[in-house]
Parts: structure tokens; C-alpha cells; sequence
């Protein structure tokens, strides 16, 4: 799982690199709607170096007419590990043959070995096939017009959409519960997995819009205002609710890690939180620690809701303080503490209405 993380990170950075509106792909596009194809070896390590056999000099600064040009010529390309600059022009890479390729064009088998061998990013255009396809160690990615990458990312969005719905019905809930102090472990691994699954899709449109580069700015505004605070209500959850309040971290990772199938079994989330149980989940009553709640209330920051709960044990107590003992915390004057007070009682009030609302 650690290396499938790595290699999408990694595709990302490429994505970045090769996304429109930059420099680099401009050149790629007037490349492939000329048809005239090419092989662009973005490197110049010295394993990159050794492959390359003929051809001539440039050492100029990147342009894209300067590559649409270069790419007329049958030789490959050799650009700095920046695209900056445009270093070598028709020259002739020879990877070593034996390494496997399932490739058949002649670029596209050049270009895979290339990668392969010296984990350089390299990029192929086909001529026929009027297609981009990026190469980087065991990475193949083949690069969609923007107009389908487009349609990909509206469909996720309402994937987004409904499952931001899901899981705000969770998290009304979950509110109600914790202030009648009757929350389950089965209430806290629902709401859980759907922030998880939430935040999974948002991850894939995230990916659209880098691929999308300028033309993903729509999608991004719509994004940020669909999955406004899952993620930090997720990770508040999860310091909620672990079991050692020492693996907060460790337990966001392996929440992140979980296969869709394993994210879907109630069990295998209960584990991950360390809590061990055969039975019923909605039989196992736990409390929240309150990070959750008490980080809604405006200008309180964590150090003060540390001291919160430090002070009271637990959040059942904080909801039942009084201003005065409320004041008597560290950091806390008279005016902050009459702000807390009201601000509990306010978001009491709202997790009663909101669960007559929603349900």
C-alpha cells in the first residue's frame, strides 16, 4: 500500500509538470495536433546520457515552438530535469532490449525501457494514435483531452455531493448523541467510514483538477465549497474517539490505507481504533474526549481546549461547567469563558433542532 501511495504522489508531480497552461504541455498539444509525433526524455542524469547516441547539441532555453520544431526531426529529445531547457535534438536512445515492455510502436518501446532503466520521466507522442503517454519507472499514464477529464471530474463531484450528505446526517446525529451522552462505537465507525469514503472521491477529483491545470478552476472552487471541514471533522473524530490518545496519527494512516472492502466492515475501523470486540458495536457506549465539539466555538485554539479537558476529564463535565469554573481554567478569562458557555448551549440547541430536521 506504502509503495501505491508513493507512485501516485509521484504521478501527481508529473501531472503537475505536463498539466494545460503550462509551458511544457503547450508544446506537447502543438506536437500532437501537427502529428508528426516524438520522444521527450525530461533528464539529464548521467544514466540518461549513456542512452543516448547521436544527434546534436541545442542546449537552448525551452520554448514551445522551439519543440514543435526540434520534434519534425526522427531522433528524440532530451530536456533538463526542469524542461528549462532543451539540451540534446534527434538523438537515438538504445535502453537495454531485454527489459519488458508490452509496448509495440517503435517510440512507445523506447520510450517505456527508457523509463524503466533510469526512472526518468519520459514522454511519448504517438503519431497514428494522436495520444501522450507519460513513462516514469513502472508509472505508464496515458494523458486524456481535457474536455473528457472534464466530464470524469463533474461525475466525481456529485459522487462528492452525495456523500457529503451521508455524512452530514452522521455527523447530526453524532452531535445529538454526544451531548446526551449516549453515543455507540457503531455511531462513531458509521461516521467514520462515510468521512473516509468522502474524502477518498475528494482525493480523485483533486487528481482531475491537477490534470486539468488552468482549466480545472471551476471544479476546485466547486470542490472546496462541497467538502468544506470533512477532512478536519475526521481527523477531530478520530482524536474523539481512539482508544490511546498516543496513536491519534498512526490510526489517521491506517484508516487511509484501508481497502474499500476492509473500510467497509465495521470491525476491521472498531480495530483500527483499538477497540476489540465480538459483539454488537451499538452495544460498546463510549464518550468523546470533546476536541470535536469544543474546536466549533470561534477563537478557542487547541492549547485552550487542552486545558479545557485537562481540567474537567471529560466533556460531559465541560457541558455541565459554569462560567465561573469555566474561568478558573488556565488561559481562560471572564470574557472567554462566558463565550464558551454560550456557544455549548447554542450548539446544543442546534444538534436538537438539526436532529428533528434531518430525520
Amino acid at each position: 500500500m506504502k509503495e501505491e501511495l508513493n507512485k501516485e504522489q509521484e504521478l501527481i508531480q508529473i501531472l503537475k509538470m505536463v498539466a494545460p497552461g503550462t509551458e511544457l504541455r503547450e508544446g506537447l498539444e502543438n506536437i500532437l495536433k501537427a502529428r508528426t509525433g516524438a520522444l521527450i526524455v525530461i533528464s539529464d542524469s548521467p544514466d540518461v546520457m549513456k542512452l543516448a547516441d547521436g544527434g546534436f547539441k541545442i542546449d537552448e532555453e525551452y520554448s514551445p515552438a522551439k519543440i514543435y520544431e526540434l520534434a519534425k526531426m526522427d531522433g528524440a529529445l532530451v530536456l533538463s530535469k526542469d524542461a528549462k531547457r532543451i539540451l540534446l535534438a534527434n538523438t537515438q536512445l538504445v535502453p537495454d532490449s531485454s527489459i519488458v515492455t508490452e509496448e509495440t510502436g517503435t517510440r512507445h518501446r523506447s520510450g517505456e525501457r527508457v523509463a524503466k532503466q533510469t526512472n526518468e520521466l519520459v514522454i511519448s507522442i504517438s503519431q497514428r494514435r494522436n495520444l501522450i503517454t507519460i513513462y516514469k519507472g513502472d508509472i505508464k499514464y496515458v494523458l486524456q483531452d481535457s474536455s473528457k477529464v472534464l466530464t470524469k471530474a463533474n461525475q466525481a463531484l456529485q459522487t462528492v455531493e452525495k456523500y457529503k450528505n451521508i455524512f452530514d446526517d452522521a455527523i447530526h446525529t453524532l452531535n445529538e448523541f454526544e451531548f446526551d451522552d449516549i453515543v455507540t462505537l457503531e455511531n462513531v465507525v458509521k461516521t467514520l467510514q462515510r468521512a473516509e469514503l468522502c474524502m477518498r472521491v475528494v482525493a480523485e477529483v483533486n487528481r482531475y483538477i491537477i490534470e486539468l491545470g488552468e482549466d480545472g478552476r471551476l471544479v476546485e472552487m466547486q470542490l472546496a465549497e462541497l467538502s468544506k471541514d470533512v477532512e478536519s471533522e475526521e481527523k477531530l473524530l478520530v482524536k474523539d474517539y481512539v482508544f490511546d490518545n498516543q496513536k491519534e496519527i498512526e490510526a489517521l494512516l491506517k484508516i487511509s490505507a484501508l481497502s474499500h472492502r476492509d473500510l467497509s466492515d465495521k470491525m476491521v475501523v472498531a480495530r483500527v481504533l483499538g477497540y476489540t470486540t465480538e459483539g454488537s458495536l451499538d452495544d460498546v457506549e463510549i464518550s468523546p474526549r470533546g476536541y470535536r465539539i469544543l474546536n466549533k466555538i470561534p477563537k478557542t485554539p487547541m492549547n485552550i481546549i487542552d486545558n479545557i479537558l485537562k481540567a474537567f476529564g471529560s466533556f460531559q463535565h465541560v457541558i455541565r461547567a459554569t462560567t465561573e469554573e469555566l474561568d478558573d481554567v488556565e488561559g481562560i478569562g471572564e470574557v472567554r469563558a462566558k463565550n464558551i458557555k454560550q456557544s455549548i448551549k447554542r450548539m446544543h440547541e442546534q444538534a436538537i433542532y438539526d436532529s428533528k430536521f434531518y430525520r
